[in-house]
């Protein structure tokens, strides 16, 4: 899946204040199917980029997509390159620390791994393995802190690379979303399959801002909670990832 860069100004009298902007920027990889991607005609598409058209629509504020590579969506952000990031990122106290985030938008998952279908492996003690995440992720930070010592972590700039690798053996395990896995692995034809016990890290996913930008922080958070109260939010959640409803009072 390519990935398409859309040209932005970086002159700073764009960056200082995002209320006063004629136009909010969106921050997206385009490459986190089912959340975001690049359709067959090259524009963004995906659950996120459906669910912030809808909530700038009912913001009354107009909107765009920025896409942007994974491993630099924070400091971009806080560079001023876009307003705020929707881009399957989980809610972690270590994020918190340079930018700040909406209520969430999608419950915390869990974290799953994924191999080739028979492959066999002791999770109480793993060793010798070579798993494959992608990299600047809670997974990645998990995999860092907990088996890098006696196993070799691959990291990828994109999960479809990871995928991929995972796909023609050169990977034994790939650590992801479990979201993001499991259409993954439903479209394998049987190739692939997720095994282990779920991996519960990070909180769930929400909108990241720069710290400061209190105005729009308001805005999206009134459009998010319309968006969860009429069932919306919900509507979008079970149509891209067939789970939920988590929010609808």
């Amino acid at each position: 899946m390519k990935k398409l860069i859309f040209p932005v100004a970086l002159a700073a009298t764009m960056v200082a204040t995002t209320a006063l902007a004629d136009t909010v920027r969106l921050g997206t990889e385009g490459a986190y199917a089912p959340w975001n991607y690049i359709d067959d005609s090259g524009k963004v598409a995906g659950f996120e980029i459906q669910l912030g058209n809808e909530m700038c629509k009912r913001a009354n504020i107009e909107c765009e997509w920025v896409v942007n590579e994974w491993d630099s969506m924070i400091p971009n952000l806080v560079a001023g390159n876009y307003d705020a990031i929707m881009a399957g990122m989980s809610i972690t106290d270590e994020r918190k620390q340079t930018i700040d985030f909406s209520p969430e938008y999608y419950p915390a998952s869990p974290s799953k791994f994924a191999a080739a279908s028979g492959a066999k492996f002791d999770f109480d003690n793993l060793s010798g393995v070579k798993i494959g995440v992608q990299g600047a992720t809670i997974q990645a930070d998990y995999l860092s802190e907990k088996l890098a010592a006696n196993n070799t972590i691959l990291s990828y700039e994109t999960a479809d690379q990871s995928v991929a690798d995972l796909s023609a053996g050169n990977i034994d395990l790939l650590l992801a979303d479990g979201d993001f896995l499991k259409p993954v692995v439903d479209g394998s034809g049987g190739a692939l399959t997720l095994t282990a016990p779920d991996i519960r890290i990070g909180g769930g996913v929400g909108i990241g801002m720069r710290k400061g930008d209190g105005e729009l922080k308001a805005t999206m958070a009134k459009a998010l909670e319309s968006v969860k109260a009429d069932g919306t939010l919900d509507k979008l959640i079970m149509e891209f990832f067939e789970t939920g409803p988590f929010y609808k009072n």
